[in-house]
């Protein structure tokens, strides 16, 4: 459960907010009284009679008539704030109603946060990381950092909410509306000092980071992903691209991605870029880590070690301190994020990823790591997503796995069948036929048939890709719970298999 905390003393009148934004159209009836509204709401259902209904649409979203009967007709708010007009104005006469001018919503948005969650003169540092994958490993793996170097920090990313490690409840997004966020940093703000936070290239583009800047803000890597909701590779960059807006003039964006940092030179040619090397591991040091650290033996991890090292540095510099020494051992693994399995010569593999990029480095990793392995991937693609990508991320399998077995993961609206022979259009240059087990509890368990059946002293390395740390399945509006870690656990009890 998230934490509630008293709006603090406001640091401007909510009418002075509501007079410092050029709106581009308003409607106050008789009797609004702006001073007399008491919180601030990003859903429709927790307003108050003197609530502000902070509501942005999209354009994809559902109709206007959709909107009014499922959230507007019903909230008790007294003010409306949203991003464009709407036909249900009419119906709303006796309602304040403020719509902001194009691209003004986030920074609107912040303003009246300031006259109910104001922000601490130089009370918080911030830290934010964007990438198509890497964000949560990156986030967690500084979270540790500053943790080991006495700093008290709060952490918000895909994995939840999170103070000094320690987790405080889901926020059900990579990064929370505008709102909720700035409610959770006057909530957590006696504390932590520091905010380390994941900024999706959804967050960015809606301005839920709006009036924030960031100390140290880090791109880990680009690849398509997110077109369902960008249209384009272009839009998509350039929503991420706006990381950059919240550093101060001169900072630098940190990056280990070369290509990331020659796009951002050609597109944006004012925007200083430091590049980060990854953390550079020999022979010794690959033995000593995939031992101790098993997950730093992958060249992908080692570069988001390197850019939350680097981050670390940024945030501690002013206070005269220094990430710890030998700072690998600070860093614990990911939930979900290649969380490993062992058992003899059996290795099994969970992680989150679901793009053909991040499929392409983290088998590339296994086979660099394992080379003498064979090696089997289970998968499948989300539902009412990007489905461009779903015959490239099955051909991502095809270029590494011995063996791929394709499943359902998040189907939500469509059909898994549907879904599942998309996915099978790229698989056709396969070293063997992929089998296709449509429900993922008995995909798992004919994965591990598949293990056992073969001799113990056959070097096996087994990938169950796309869910990671989330423990539901998403089918046709309803979310039934399922963990992917836990199927493990119970074939590893079913077979009478230890962990080593």
């Amino acid at each position: 459960m998230l934490p509630s905390s008293p709006a603090p003393s406001p640091r401007s009148s909510p009418s002075e907010a509501f007079a410092s934004v050029d709106f581009a159209w308003t409607h106050r009836p008789p009797g609004c009284d702006l001073d007399a509204l008491t919180d601030i709401q990003w859903r429709a259902d927790a307003c108050t009679p003197r609530s502000v209904l902070c509501f942005q649409c999209h354009d994809d979203g559902p109709s206007d008539a959709e909107l009014y009967r499922r959230y507007l007709a019903a909230s008790a708010f007294a003010v409306l704030v949203t991003n464009r007009r709407l036909d249900c104005f009419d119906a709303l006469r006796h309602k304040g109603v403020f719509v902001t001018r194009a691209d003004a919503y986030g920074d609107t948005v912040a303003r009246l946060c300031d006259a109910f969650y104001p922000l601490p003169a130089d009370h918080w540092r911030i830290a934010a990381v964007t990438g198509t994958n890497g964000k949560t490993t990156t986030v967690k793996y500084l979270e540790a950092l500053l943790g080991a170097a006495g700093e008290r920090v709060l952490s918000v990313g895909t994995l939840g909410l999170a103070l000094n490690g320690v987790s405080q409840g889901a926020t059900g997004f990579t990064s929370p509306p505008l709102v909720e966020l700035r409610r959770l940093l006057a909530a957590y703000q006696d504390r932590a000092d520091v905010l380390v936070t994941e900024a999706s290239s959804h967050a960015l583009h809606q301005g839920r980071l709006a009036g924030l800047q960031f100390d140290a803000a880090a791109w880990t890597n680009f690849s398509v992903d997110h077109l369902d909701y960008h249209g384009t590779e272009a839009a998509y960059f350039t929503a991420k691209a706006g990381i950059v807006d919240h550093l101060p003039p001169g900072a630098a964006l940190l990056t280990c991605s070369p290509a990331v940092a020659e796009r951002l030179g050609r597109e944006r040619p004012q925007t200083p870029v430091a590049l980060v090397r990854p953390i550079a591991a020999d022979a010794e040091l690959l033995a000593e880590l995939l031992a101790e650290r098993p997950f730093l033996a992958l060249d992908y991890n080692r570069a988001n070690g390197a850019l939350a090292l680097a981050l670390a540095a940024r945030i501690l510099a002013p206070r005269g301190k220094r990430p710890p020494p030998h700072p690998w051992r600070a860093l614990r693994a990911v939930d979900g994020r290649f969380e490993t399995f062992v058992c003899g010569n059996r290795t099994v593999v969970v992680d989150f990823a679901h793009t053909p990029d991040a499929l392409d480095n983290v088998l590339g990793a296994i086979r660099a790591a394992f080379p003498q392995a064979r090696v089997t991937t289970l998968f499948g693609c989300g539902g009412d997503r990007d489905r461009g990508k779903r015959p490239l991320m099955g051909a991502a399998v095809c270029r590494h796995a011995d063996h791929a077995i394709v499943t359902s993961d998040n189907p939500r609206f469509e059909d898994p069948e549907g879904i599942i022979h998309a996915v099978l259009d790229g698989m056709g240059d396969c070293a063997e036929a992929p089998e296709v087990v449509l429900d993922r509890a008995e995909a798992i368990r004919r994965l591990f048939d598949r293990l056992a059946a073969a001799p113990a002293a056959a070097r096996q390395v087994a990938l169950i890709a796309g869910k990671g740390h989330e423990r539901t399945i998403e089918r046709n509006g309803a979310k039934t719970s399922f963990s992917d870690q836990d199927e493990v656990l119970r074939n590893f009890e079913r077979l009478g298999w230890t962990r080593g």
